[in-house]
């Protein structure tokens, strides 16, 4: 006679794994990868590696040693966190610089927690900000790609060896939110200032699209993030379209606010964990003494997490009923 087999749900497997989703993003990434390295050459392929290396390292290093643990680089975890950190640089970052931030983002950001799914902030967004506080100079020192999207800051000149600051988020901070002085087109493909991740917006679109349909990712993070930034852009007297596409917001939206650890399970909560960064972006940018938010606004909102988790959970399945009955 058969016996019946009790295990804890899910009974019925979906085919997706951690792998699976974490190469999707992998994936995703490439476009704007491609982006970057066509921007700024191969400086930017250069601190893609040392990152990518340095995570993988790292990783590897506090799991075999520190939790005597099987190797988890397979998962591809580390690996994202490596392409991350290293959109969120600038390609003319010294390569020392690179390690700390890559060691900073796995061995606090991540393995400190205890390693995949326990961390509460994004390792790479943790060793962005870590590098921002301790090297604000090299941070905040722009290469120009091979034309920038304001004519105006950096001269007519299409290479130039460095400019500091974002300089379209700056123009932006001072109020200069004329469309006429800016090229969009440029904007959108890569030609202007910034870190490697932030250049290609059509790039990141692309990627996003490509989590969409593979159902990586879902809408709501990245819609509502996007849809309160240009909402508030607005009504603070500023251009949507700029604070779009100038600086890390579209980057931050497909790429750093979505991953599965640090963001809120139910949908609605992923409405206002989204609502909420683009609203703290557009906030930092217009009012904070930095004219880039977007890191600061998800790593705030990680911390609020639990939070949302807690209180914007679904009803347990039969809850209505038994309070009905009783």
């Amino acid at each position: 006679m058969n016996k019946l087999t009790i295990s804890l749900s899910p009974h019925i497997h979906s085919g997706g794994s951690i792998s699976r989703c974490m190469w999707n993003v992998v994936i995703a990434m490439m476009p704007a990868l491609a982006v970057a390295i066509w921007t700024f050459g191969l400086p930017a392929l250069q601190v893609t590696l040392i990152s990518v290396a340095a995570c993988l390292a790292t990783e590897w290093a506090v799991t075999r040693y520190m939790f005597h643990r099987p190797c988890t680089l397979a998962n591809g975890s580390a690996l994202i966190t490596g392409i991350l950190l290293a959109f969120n640089l600038p390609s003319i970052l010294p390569w020392w610089m690179v390690i700390i931030g890559a060691i900073v983002a796995i061995g606090i950001g991540k393995m400190s927690f205890g390693g995949l799914g326990c961390n509460i902030w994004n390792p790479a967004l943790v060793g962005r900000v870590f590098l921002l506080i301790s090297f604000p100079a090299a941070m905040t020192t722009w290469p120009s790609g091979v034309q920038s999207a304001f004519d105006g800051a950096t001269g007519s000149s299409q290479q130039a060896n460095a400019s500091t600051g974002a300089t379209l988020l700056t123009h932006l901070n001072g109020g200069d939110t004329s469309m006429a002085d800016y090229n969009f087109l440029d904007m959108a493909i890569g030609n202007m200032n910034g870190s490697l991740g932030e250049v290609g917006g059509i790039a990141i679109l692309i990627g996003l699209a490509y989590l969409l349909l593979t159902r990586t990712v879902t809408w709501h993070i990245p819609v509502s993030m996007l849809g309160s930034a240009a909402l508030f852009s607005w009504a603070f007297g500023g251009n949507p379209l700029l604070d779009l596409f100038a600086g890390g917001l579209l980057l931050g939206a497909v790429f750093m606010a979505t991953d599965y650890v640090t963001s809120p399970m139910t949908r609605s909560g992923q409405l206002l964990f989204g609502f909420m960064i683009g609203f703290i972006t557009i906030i930092i940018r217009r009012f904070g003494a930095y004219p880039e938010g977007v890191s600061f606004a998800i790593l705030l909102m990680n911390s609020f997490v639990p939070l949302i988790n807690k209180y914007m959970r679904p009803s347990v399945f039969g809850e209505k009923e038994r309070r009905s009955l009783s």
